[in-house]
């Protein structure tokens, strides 16, 4: 089947002229002498490609292009300007508007027919190139075994060990890949401008840090140390982003983490700028004694963590610690916390 062209051009010289050496090429023509019979002839026959005068009455070419841009059945059409050399300063607005080429008239044979069959080849070459990716997509998308997939990659590095109060990665540092905690506890934390820190996290077992500069292509917006002796797995960011590309339902897993992340974030925020200093410690205690996997009736902070979490000064932490243990909310034995009544701090905290 032959490709076919429009020709909108309102001198009819210059339009029976092109019709003519089109014809004789072996292209179905379609031809108008104004832009409003242009765009009404664009739609009803879906020509391969377009060719439009720029200064026309009735509409102009940049109106004509307007308007197919407008229609999802005109909208990826080749388009290439006809213009007189005078006009040639208006060339950068139309391609702006999406123009593919152009053409400076007066023009030869070779000149109309190579421009022509350029922007048909470049286009078959494209909807080649965008069919199989979708070909591929679907068949990618069929694949439900991405988080099977992960956790044989996981079982397969290397695991590594980091001691109580060593750094993983400091606030700054270029994301290279994501971490995955198998054992023990890690914290996040901000430095603020004055040397105070904030905690902005606390991570326990098979949770991830590091999604936020992964998924961004960002570096690591804070530091993360260990709590205690920790185990992690480091997966490096260039075979992740070969997992995450094969598989959307790991893509998916890890949107879905990122956005939990914000919205702790943002309760966090809340939280300190809007709850007393008895609500904010008991939403942090509750926090930590459910963390670990199953949740836990003690675990084991510093005075400083829990300044740096609640977001409060650490002898304002002593004070309030002291008064939950008077209440019989809590026991304390050195930097051992252990929660007695955790259904009265989660009725405190809300």
């Amino acid at each position: 089947m032959s490709k076919k062209v429009l020709i909108i051009e309102d001198n009819n010289d210059i339009r029976e002229n092109i019709v003519e050496i089109l014809q004789l090429a072996g292209y179905t023509v379609y031809d108008a002498h104004n832009g409003k019979i242009g765009v009404d002839l664009a739609i009803r026959n879906l020509p391969d490609i377009i060719l439009c005068d720029i200064m026309m009455p009735e509409l102009d070419g940049y109106g004509v292009l307007y308007m197919l841009n407008k229609n999802p059945d005109t909208a990826a059409t080749p388009f290439i300007f006809l213009t007189a050399k005078a006009e040639r300063v208006d060339l950068r607005k139309g391609m702006e508007m999406g123009a593919d080429d152009y053409l400076t008239k007066p023009f030869d044979d070779m000149e109309l027919l190579n421009a022509i069959e350029s922007r048909l080849k470049k286009k078959e070459t494209q909807e080649k190139y965008y069919s199989n990716s979708l070909d591929n997509l679907n068949g990618l998308i069929a694949k439900n075994n991405g988080l099977a997939e992960l956790k044989k990659v996981i079982q397969e590095r290397k695991v590594r060990h980091f001691k109580k109060s060593q750094v993983l990665y400091y606030d700054g540092d270029k994301g290279n890949g994501l971490y995955i905690v198998l054992s023990g506890r890690i914290k996040t934390v901000k430095l603020a401008e004055d040397g105070r820190e904030l905690m902005t996290g606390i991570f326990g077992d098979d949770q991830y840090l590091g999604v936020q500069a992964l998924l961004s292509g960002e570096p690591y917006s804070d530091t993360a140390t260990a709590l205690e002796d920790s185990a992690l797995c480091i997966i490096p960011k260039d075979q992740l982003d070969e997992l995450l590309n094969l598989y959307p339902d790991l893509a998916r897993q890890f949107i879905r983490l990122l956005a939990s992340d914000v919205r702790e974030k943002e309760e966090q925020l809340l939280q300190m700028a809007y709850h007393s200093v008895r609500k904010r410690m008991a939403e942090t205690i509750v926090k930590l004694a459910t963390s670990r996997a199953g949740g836990s009736d003690s675990f084991k902070i510093s005075r400083e963590d829990l300044a740096a979490m609640a977001g409060i000064a650490t002898e304002t932490v002593s004070r309030t610690l002291s008064d939950f243990k008077e209440e019989g909310l809590i026991d304390k034995k050195g930097g051992t916390i252990s929660v007695l009544n955790l259904s009265k701090l989660e009725r405190m905290k809300n």
